[in-house]
Formats: C-alpha cells, structure tokens, sequence
C-alpha cells in the first residue's frame, strides 16, 4: 500500500499533543508477530528454503483472507479479516504501512479517543478486506495487511485535518518541491487507488480495492461522528508525501465547514 509514499506528520496543535498508545501498541503488534512469523526468516522453527516458502504459504493461508473460503460459513474465516489486519508479506509492507499508521493514526487517535480509534481502525479494516473479498468472491490469494485500516484513518485524517499543507516531490515534476493541503494530496492518492484497481488482477499484488473501501469508511465515519466538530485548527506539522524521499507538512488553518499484500 502506499509504497511509493512517505509521511511524517507532527501533531497540529498543542491541545493534540501527548500519547497515542493504540497507535504505539498496534505498530508493536505488528512488528512483534511479524518477526516472530516465518516472512522475517528469523524464526529456525519455519526453516529455510523450501520449507520456509511452505511454512509462509501456509501461514498466510491460516491467517489471512482468502475470498473463496470467506463466504462458506467457516467460523475460523469469519475471523480472518480481522487477523489479516496484522500480518505483513515483507519488511517493506509492514514498514510501509507502519510509517503511515505511525504519521496519521496519532492525531487521529487523540482525535478521536482511545476506545473509539481501536474500534474505528478494526472495524473499518475488517470492511475494507470484507468488500475486497466480495469484489473477488473466486479468488483463492490470500488476502493480508493492515492497508485498509490504515485507508481508513487517512480518510478520517482528511476530514479532520483538511488544511494540513503537503510538500511533496513529485517523479514527474523532476521532483520538485510543491506545497499541496492535505484535501488536495489525500483525495490524489484516493485517485490513484482508484486508477489501479481498475488495471488490478486477481494475482499476487497489491489490493488497491480494500484501499478504497477503507478509504471511504473512514471519511464517512469522520463526517458522521464528528460533524463540524473537528477540534483544534491549525497548528505546525512536518510530514514526507510523494515518492517517499522528501516532504514536508505544515498544518495550517483548516478551512471553515499509508498494501493489502496478496503473497
């Protein structure tokens, strides 16, 4: 997800400032089950070579999505949405996807409070791979990642934070520094899921649908529960956005009323 983009946001104000220990205890999750899985290579119990390639297919399997077994009645594949969310094909997926939740699941939490984010991220995570998996009901890959969760804060993140200012180089601008607000920059990556998931197969990949989904649910979810309501406007931030090199982030006035891995 998001591979060719990097971000690295501060919090806009000071009455947003503090902890975010969801957000902190998701990445630690992450990264714990992932080194400690097979697709680190770390753990001897999985192998190596051929076996470790077996071992990996067979643990994405288990707890990963696979559309075809999804909608067979399976309690065991009723779950996997939601375990999908925190299993990572590769260091770059997972550090991927982690930079992104890091940058943007923060103020987002502190938004929106600890118990209502943990809800928000798994419920919405769980959608996006349950409509990615509808979309390909036939498909037998399995489905893993935490992209449509993480989808899901960044579309509540351009709610609440639609004035946030983005400077980012772009590969065909000769990577230029151009400042853009986050209402430009967020619905431009939304764009460009959209634009590859109409070129996407069924094969190995990236799932840009279940971006989408997540994507969606978490604007709408913002819009819903928090009307105007978009707490402290303005505020300073630093962020890196394009072709994950260089970028900053400046938060300013807001205007008045991070994939999914098929391995």
């Amino acid at each position: 997800m998001i591979s060719n983009w990097s971000v690295s946001v501060r919090r806009a104000s000071r009455a947003l400032r503090g902890p975010a220990p969801v957000t902190y205890g998701l990445i630690a999750l992450c990264c714990l089950i992932f080194v400690i899985g097979p697709a680190a290579g770390f753990n001897p119990a999985y192998g190596s070579g051929d076996a470790l390639l077996a071992a990996q297919r067979a643990y994405f399997h288990r707890w990963g999505v696979v559309p075809a077994e999804l909608f067979e009645g399976s309690p065991r594949a009723a779950l996997t949405p939601a375990t999908a969310l925190f299993i990572h094909g590769s260091w770059v997926h997972l550090l991927g996807n982690m930079l992104f939740l890091y940058v943007f699941g923060v103020m987002t939490e502190e938004r929106m409070g600890r118990v209502q984010f943990i809800l928000f991220y798994v419920g919405c995570g769980y959608l996006a791979l349950l409509g990615y998996a509808a979309a390909n009901a036939d498909s037998e890959q399995s489905l893993v990642g935490a992209s449509g969760a993480i989808s899901a804060v960044l579309g509540a993140f351009l709610y609440l934070f639609p004035g946030a200012r983005v400077t980012s180089l772009l590969p065909f601008l000769f990577f230029l520094p151009l400042r853009f607000p986050a209402w430009v920059v967020l619905p431009f990556w939304a764009a460009l899921q959209w634009l590859a998931a109409g070129r996407a197969g069924q094969g190995p990949g990236v799932a840009y649908l279940a971006h989408l989904v997540g994507f969606g649910l978490g604007l709408a979810f913002a819009w819903v529960r928090f009307g105007d309501r978009k707490g402290p406007k303005g505020g300073l931030g630093r962020a890196v956005v394009g072709d994950g090199r260089a970028t900053r982030v400046k938060a300013a006035q807001a205007p008045a009323p991070e994939g999914e891995k098929q391995p």
